[in-house]
Parts: C-alpha cells; sequence; structure tokens
C-alpha cells in the first residue's frame, strides 16, 4: 500500500492503494523462477507474444501464440459549443429547456423564469463557473489547434493544472468514480506521449517490464509515418457507481494504420474495473488485448470477417501477471470529469501520462448523488 498525496492539494488526506508485485522472499519458489528466470519456455513465450501486440498485428491478420492460459475463478448528443455543460458536487447549475413557440408571450414568460432561476445562484458562484468555463474554454482550442500525436505541449500542460485547480476550488467536475458522469463514449484530443499510451494495456506493460519497456516503446514509436500512423483513439466506459464496490467495463481503442493506410486495424484492450480508488480514481484490470476490423482480413470477404469475429483476443493481462504478479492492474486518475469533457492521468505516471478527451456518447452507467 502507497500513501500519496492529492495531486494538486497535498492538505488533503486522500489514500491511494495501489498493487505491487510481490517481492522475491514473498514469492513462492516457482513463480521467482519464471520472473527471474528469462531462459524459461514460458516466460519467452509471454514475452513474444506482449511484443508481438505492439509490432506485429499492424500489418498482418493476429494469430494469438500458444500460450499455458490461467483460468480465472446511449445515445449520440449535439453540442451547440464544445463545452457541455459544468456540473459540480458541492453546486450543479439547473437550467430549463423549452420547445421554440411561436407566442411571443410564452417567450417572455420563458425568459423571465430562467431569470428569475439565475437570480437565485449566488454571485460568487456563478463567477467560478464562468472562470471554469472560460479556463475548459482555453484548454478545448489548445487541443484542436495541437495536432494529436505531436505529444507534450508545456502550454496545454500548464491550462490542464490551471483548469484542475480551478475545479478543484470551486468543486466542478469533481468525484468522477461516484458521479456517473464517465459513463460513455470518449474521443481523444490530447496526449502527453504517444496516442497509443492512452490505452491501459501500455500502463501494465511498463509495470510488468520497468526497465527495457522505454526501449521497447522507443522501437515502435520511432516508425515514421506514412508506414506507421496511429490515431484516432476512443475509450468506452461503462460503470455502475453505486455497486459497492463499483464496477463495470472499459474498453480502448486506437486505430494504426501501415504503408499509407493500405492496412489499418482497431487495437483494442479490454479491461475489467475493479474498485472506485477514492473519489476520482478507477482500479482497472487489463483482461485482453485483439486487433480488430483489420482490412487485411476484410479484403477476403466472408471468410475474412469470420476469422476477425471468431479469433479469440490475446490473454494480455495473464501474460503480464506471469511476468510480474499485479502487474495487470492499473489506476485511472480522472482529475477533471462534466457532462462533455475528462482529464486523466496514468496514476503511476501522474505528470507524464496526462490525457483529455472530449464525450460522444453518454453511457447508461447508474449515478449517485452527492
Amino acid at each position: 500500500t502507497t500513501h500519496k498525496p492529492h495531486l494538486l492539494d497535498p492538505s488533503r488526506s486522500s489514500i491511494f492503494t495501489l498493487s505491487h508485485p510481490l517481492s522475491s522472499s514473498e514469492a513462492p519458489e516457482e513463480l521467482t523462477m519464471v520472473k527471474k528466470s528469462s531462459s524459461t519456455t514460458s516466460n519467452n513465450l509471454y514475452l513474444r507474444g506482449l511484443c508481438c501486440l505492439l509490432i506485429l498485428p499492424l500489418t498482418t491478420p493476429f494469430t494469438q501464440p500458444s500460450l499455458p492460459i490461467i483460468n480465472r475463478p446511449t445515445s449520440t448528443i449535439s453540442h451547440d459549443s464544445p463545452l457541455g455543460l459544468t456540473s459540480g458536487v458541492s453546486f450543479r447549475l439547473q437550467r430549463s429547456f423549452s420547445l421554440p413557440s411561436s407566442s411571443g408571450s410564452d417567450d417572455a414568460a420563458t425568459s423571465q423564469t430562467t431569470d428569475e432561476n439565475n437570480n437565485d445562484i449566488p454571485p460568487s458562484v456563478l463567477s467560478a463557473s464562468e472562470r471554469v468555463e472560460e479556463c475548459k474554454r482555453d484548454l478545448i482550442q489548445m487541443c484542436d489547434t495541437h495536432a494529436l500525436g505531436s505529444g507534450y505541449s508545456a502550454k496545454i500542460q500548464r491550462k490542464i493544472r490551471d483548469l484542475e485547480q480551478l475545479g478543484e476550488d470551486a468543486g466542478f467536475g469533481q468525484a468522477s468514480s461516484l458521479s456517473g458522469l464517465l459513463s460513455g463514449e470518449w474521443e481523444l484530443i490530447y496526449a502527453s506521449d504517444d496516442i497509443t499510451r492512452s490505452s491501459p494495456f501500455f500502463w501494465a506493460f511498463r509495470r510488468a517490464f520497468p526497465d527495457t519497456s522505454d526501449q521497447i516503446f522507443g522501437i515502435t514509436d520511432a516508425i515514421p509515418a506514412p508506414l506507421k500512423e496511429v490515431g484516432p483513439a476512443t475509450q468506452t466506459i461503462d460503470i455502475d457507481s453505486t455497486a459497492r464496490p463499483v464496477t463495470g467495463t472499459f474498453v480502448s481503442r486506437v486505430k494504426v494504420a501501415t504503408l499509407g493506410g493500405a492496412a489499418t486495424s482497431m487495437m483494442t484492450t479490454r479491461c475489467t474495473v475493479l474498485a472506485a480508488d477514492g473519489l476520482d480514481g478507477l482500479r482497472l484490470r487489463v483482461d485482453s488485448t485483439k486487433p480488430e476490423d483489420s482490412t487485411v482480413l476484410k479484403k477476403l470477404g466472408p471468410l475474412g470477417e469470420l476469422v476477425n469475429s471468431s479469433s479469440p483476443p490475446f490473454p494480455s493481462g495473464e501474460a503480464l501477471e506471469r511476468v510480474a504478479p499485479g502487474s495487470s492492474e492499473v489506476i485511472l486518475r480522472t482529475t477533471y470529469c462534466d457532462e462533455g469533457f475528462r482529464i486523466t492521468r496514468n496514476e503511476d505516471r501522474l505528470e507524464e501520462d496526462v490525457f483529455v478527451w472530449r464525450r460522444v456518447k453518454f453511457g447508461s452507467g447508474n449515478t449517485l448523488s452527492l
């Protein structure tokens, strides 16, 4: 168990629990041998399989390595602006909408009702809401003008920290694990690293191979366009915030194209939501990874579609557990989330792995009233 201070306010007493691999003294002898001996057949097979997920599925139909398997007991929305609405824990702005009316008196009555509702809102809250909205507007504009895949931007990172602080001070966009607003489909608009790092699979891979992961990632990242192009990336989250522990599913999809788009696939990682971690974290377990919607297979017609739909996914979670027990579990930390926008970080790399997402659809997850 590791005690970490809150990302923005060190005085807050948030305690986050993180699973770590067993030490060699605590692990059974057989597990220690598997972990330490790189010459064992099982470990080599799993390492080879994990590396295949990073390199091989880009141009060829995915074939699962022969590995020992461990058995383990909406609707679309449109926005007048890209901002959505701002929600908070301590206060929620409420707006009433009505269908257009041909009667001028009806319009006047609606306007009067809106004005009366606004008069009930404390000026300090309106001021805080305006500051949050203005900061969010600036951040989205920066993300839209910063090419996705360009990597780190110091200007955007500063604006992200500003919005996180404003949201925390005013009580907007907080308690994402329990608010129910995480459920839905999201599109990536900014990544501080390569777009593929938005997938929890890469977070888990780094935990399993802390000494060599950067070198392996460097090889795949160095493949230039048009030999390799990555993006867009989406995440589909479905959680039940009323359950104890919080449970649900998490699906990450990253499009990978090679040879100028001649061969594309959607690298899909499926995770299980194990529990909430504090008010703004989700503990995820990586279950499987599979390149879906391969254009190479689609060219084979019905046979290719059959292969694509029936081929089993790679058990990436179990493979990672073989290398380093506990490595398949990661924590998604969401520092800001409202009806149209969210900021997430990898708990293991809070400053390095920062991602900004815009909502595409709302989900059906249950919401807990705070």
